[in-house]
């Protein structure tokens, strides 16, 4: 299939464009509303500024989507609210992402667990055991007798 056929349209593009619809319309989020909040949350940038889900946006501004553990670069080629299917997202915008950022998201990957910071949050299995092993008084030679005396 071609960009031409009747079932690959392009909805109808402006000059400008609400950066909130934007990132729902080029499939950036799965809905405005959260595209709305990680804008608010300041995870979106524009030029390294933060903006408002109302901020107009033109065809080559660079957009920054922070989606930890990276951050992902845009480049606007089309302003469109209407949302597209998934065939026609390269003719929304242009991945500039830095490849660095990428090998970050591949070492996290490789690594296991990222957000969970050890020792915070519920104990694993194995730590557990560790734990019961070390509060049991017989590891330490001790009777219950012994102990309590």
């Amino acid at each position: 299939m071609t960009n031409d056929s009747p079932n690959l349209r392009m909805p109808k593009s402006g000059p400008s464009a609400r950066i909130d619809k934007w990132l729902w319309a080029a499939r950036i989020f799965k809905t405005r509303s959260v595209a709305s909040d990680a804008i608010k949350n300041g995870r979106v940038t524009i030029g390294g500024s933060n903006v408002k889900p109302s901020h107009v946006i033109k065809e080559g501004d660079v957009i920054s989507v922070k989606k930890p553990p990276i951050t992902y670069s845009f480049k606007v080629m089309a302003c469109i609210e209407q949302r597209v299917g998934a065939k026609l997202v390269p003719m929304v915008y242009e991945n500039v992402t830095d490849p660095k950022q990428y090998e970050l998201l591949e070492m996290s990957r490789i690594s296991g667990f990222v957000d969970r910071a050890r020792g915070t949050g519920r104990p694993t299995k194995k730590d557990r055991r560790a734990l019961d092993a070390f509060a049991d008084p017989a590891m330490f030679g001790f009777d219950d007798e012994d102990w309590n005396e």
